[in-house]
């Protein structure tokens, strides 16, 4: 009994891996990512297969073509050939792109947004500042902490000369 399970089990897996069957019956099949695939990358620049996998009748002579002596081939078959074995030069992967431009607006479109958004939030949403944060307040609330010599070990008590009214140097 557990065997059959096991086996049922296996071979579930077995199926669910090599296709995929979608809720209407179709199988489709998966990209097999265990085989070697092309990219055009700096820091790997000999891929493991060519960038055209299924050659045309043209392309088919031009290789056979290839191995014979190279003198004979013109420049236009020689860049055809680097074509088909890459999709792009070194000169062509270091090119920049347009895409920091994007970037950079859609940074600045959000950062502006935020800004209207605190602007339009201070203006209606909050209310005025509270008096407890008038100069005259804060001063006349400095004093009374020093008055009732709060925290006078390691606060605002103990840098207050009491003698000389003033603040220690």
């Amino acid at each position: 009994m557990l065997a059959t399970r096991v086996f049922s089990l296996v071979g579930k897996r077995a199926i669910s891996t090599s296709a995929c069957v979608r809720a209407h019956g179709s199988v489709v099949k998966s990209e097999d990512y265990a085989r070697p695939s092309y990219v055009d990358r700096r820091d790997y620049p000999l891929p493991d297969v060519a960038h055209v996998r299924h050659l045309s009748a043209s392309q088919k002579a031009l290789k056979e073509k290839e191995k014979a002596s190279w003198s004979s081939l013109s420049m236009d078959e020689k860049v055809e050939l680097y074509r088909i074995q890459f999709k792009e030069s070194f000169a062509e992967m270091n090119r920049g792109s347009n895409e920091w431009k994007t970037v950079v607006g859609a940074a600045m479109f959000f950062i502006g947004f935020t800004a209207i958004l605190v602007i339009l939030e201070k203006r209606y949403v909050y209310g005025p500042l509270p008096h407890t944060f008038d100069k005259e307040w804060v001063a006349m609330q400095t004093k009374r902490m020093l008055d009732l010599k709060m925290n006078p070990i390691d606060g605002l008590a103990s840098k207050w000369d009491y003698e000389k009214k003033e603040w220690k140097k």
